[in-house]
């Protein structure tokens, strides 16, 4: 009777003992939280910071939302648009600050821009610093280091102030004064191109006679102008 009964128990125990499930703890379900399709940057903290005493004369009260400066408002960028195509962006106006769209005050707002991180700007679209010890007379031509930032009414993704190798303006020593006195007294056998550096252009005007005179002419205006330089791509002085 009492291996009767046994044996279902163990039986039983093996059974459950066997199962995958025994002793295993359920499958945990993850709770569903709203997943971002693309990456997000935030120029400033999910916080709202009022504007200092500097930004307040660059901030209008009233004014339109969308002719803020950068420094007034917050925005949320998206890094998966087209590049240089435009994009929407949705934005804010910092604590204190007050615009309106459509005649209407807002606080929240939708500006448009060309999709392209900040150092992707047209140079005419940011400032930057001079380097005081750059070699003005080398060749070939060197870089410095530049700190650079964007205009306030301009807007980018990234960082706003940024790093950049800028060509130094620099020369050869060639004077445009000179190249102009030698292309009329001596032009008609090269000398100016061959003070220019360019010895073919400069054979070419000895053998040809200044090519009878036209070229002669022809350079005198070209250099008169500063469209013909020196060869190796430097300023006149």
């Amino acid at each position: 009777e009492f291996s009767s009964v046994c044996l279902p128990l163990s039986l039983s125990l093996s059974i459950q003992l066997s199962s995958p499930h025994v002793g295993q703890e359920p499958p945990y379900t993850a709770q569903q939280s709203p997943v971002m399709s693309s990456p997000v940057a935030l120029t400033s903290s999910s916080a709202d910071p009022a504007v200092t005493d500097n930004d307040l004369s660059k901030c209008p009260s009233g004014g339109l939302c969308s002719r803020l400066p950068a420094d007034c408002i917050i925005c949320t960028f998206h890094h998966n648009c087209s590049y240089g195509r435009p994009t929407n962006v949705t934005c804010r106006a910092k604590a204190g600050v007050q615009c309106v769209v459509r005649d209407q005050p807002q606080q929240n707002f939708s500006l448009t821009l060309d999709c392209r991180f900040c150092w992707q700007l047209d140079p005419s679209q940011y400032r930057c610093s001079n380097s005081t010890s750059c070699m003005t007379v080398s060749c070939p031509r060197r870089r410095y280091n530049a700190s650079c930032e964007v205009l306030e009414h301009v807007h980018c993704l990234g960082k706003r102030v940024f790093q950049k190798r800028l060509f130094c303006n620099w020369t050869g020593g060639y004077k445009w004064s000179t190249a102009l006195a030698l292309s009329i007294a001596l032009g008609g056998f090269g000398a100016d191109r061959f003070y220019l550096g360019q010895w073919r252009e400069g054979l070419g005007k000895l053998f040809s006679f200044g090519g009878l005179g036209i070229w002669t002419l022809i350079d005198v205006l070209l250099i008169g102008v500063g469209y013909v330089g020196p060869a190796d791509g430097s300023l006149y002085i």
